[in-house]
Formats: C-alpha cells, structure tokens, sequence
C-alpha cells in the first residue's frame, strides 16, 4: 500500500509539472491520508494542466457517507478497472500525485522499521492517481482521490507486498487526457517503477506519528550511532 508519503521540495514542482503554483506553498514531509494534499489535473476542454487540493481518500459519488474514503486511499491496479468504486474514475477522472518520496514500514516480528523510498537524484515524481467527486448532506461537493498501487519492485520486495504506481514523465500526457479511455492501454502503465532509478534509506519512528511534520521524518538513520 502507500499510506504516507512526502513532498518536500517546492523549487522544481512548477516547472516539472508545467503548472502555476502559489507562493505559499509548504513543503510536507508526513503526508497522511484523509489530508488535502495537491492533485494534478487537465483540463477536458484543453490539454492544460492545473494543480488543485482533494483529499487522499476517495469517496465514490454514490457513497452514503465519507467514512468509506479512510478505506479508499489505495486502488489496486490489478482490480481497478473492474472495481464499482474506481472504474469510471479511471477512464475519466485522472490524475498526477506529486512527491519525492514514499514511505513504508517492514515487519520484523512485533517491530516495524520505516524506510523512505525516492528517486535516486532526489527528484520529483508522480504517483498514477484517480479522483471522484461527493455531495454531502449539506450539498457541498467534495473532491476526493486515491493512489493506485502495484506489485513492488526489487528494492521494495523485501519491504512490502505492494507499491505506488510511480509513472514515468512522458505518460504524463497521456494519463492526463480526460478523453483517452482505453482502460486496456491505461492499465498498460500501472506497472513497478526501475529500481535501478529509485534509492531507499531508513528512517526514525518519528514519522510513525501523523502530527510529526518537518524535516527530521525524512532524515536517515545514522546506523551504528
């Protein structure tokens, strides 16, 4: 699964992603779910993209309430075109999920050590997102969104069981477009990032806790000191 993740550096976002960005951006290094956190969409009039906040945990437009988004933060890639939940939001509703690193905890008996996972120069990158919008009671329209998950990859095998999809930057364009919806084609790019493009390191418990945001969640752990 990704239930964490961090995007920390403001200074290329911009640029990499072709998009207009406030000032006041924050850098964030202990994203959780059910938090806003930024979306890349394209407009279905134009091939323009536009950055916007939702909230990591997709609500699908039939929901009774938005409780169910808590269990929708991760769509998996082998089930999300055929899931009620996911599967119009993936031919329709597509988005970008920018970071520059994941986080992910491996199991050793009653112990969990965290490890960050980036792009071995450090860069930005996108996870394959879909995103749905929910009326509530009060009628407000909320947009909502999920990671699409995959088998890992060889540097995270021995980690985890799954990953984010990480796609690569010259599918951007395609994965935007709101009117290309070959879900076979689509499905053709959910799949494990190079590891050979990717580096892992461990870092403290610190970012076991959600409200832990700065710097030090995504420093490494200095082993043998």
């Amino acid at each position: 699964m990704c239930g964490r993740f961090r995007l920390s550096r403001a200074a290329k976002l911009a640029e990499h992603f072709a998009i207009d960005l406030d000032d006041d951006w924050v850098p964030r290094y202990n994203v959780a779910p059910a938090q806003n956190i930024l979306v890349i969409r394209q407009h279905s009039e134009d091939p323009r993209r536009f950055g916007s906040e939702m909230r990591w945990g997709l609500i699908p437009f039939w929901a009774k309430d938005a409780s169910i988004g808590y269990k929708m933060i991760n769509a998996r890639a082998e089930t999300v075109a055929s899931k009620p939940a996911f599967c119009e939001a993936l031919k329709k509703r597509r988005c970008l999920i920018p970071g520059d690193g994941f986080y992910e905890w491996a199991k050793n008996g009653k112990t969990k050590t965290p490890f960050c996972f980036t792009m071995a120069d450090e860069s930005i990158f996108a996870f394959a997102g879909i995103w749905e919008q929910w009326k509530n009671l009060e009628g407000k329209i909320v947009e909502t969104c999920s990671i699409i998950t995959t088998t890992p990859n060889a540097l995270c095998a021995d980690v985890h069981d799954r990953m984010p999809v990480i796609l690569p930057d010259d599918t951007y364009d395609l994965w935007l477009d709101p009117g290309y919806q070959k879900t076979d084609a689509i499905c053709d790019l959910l799949k494990p990032f190079n590891p050979d493009l990717m580096r892992r390191y461990e870092v403290s418990s610190r970012v076991n806790l959600v409200k832990n945001d700065d710097a030090a969640c995504a420093e490494p752990v200095l082993i043998g000191r």
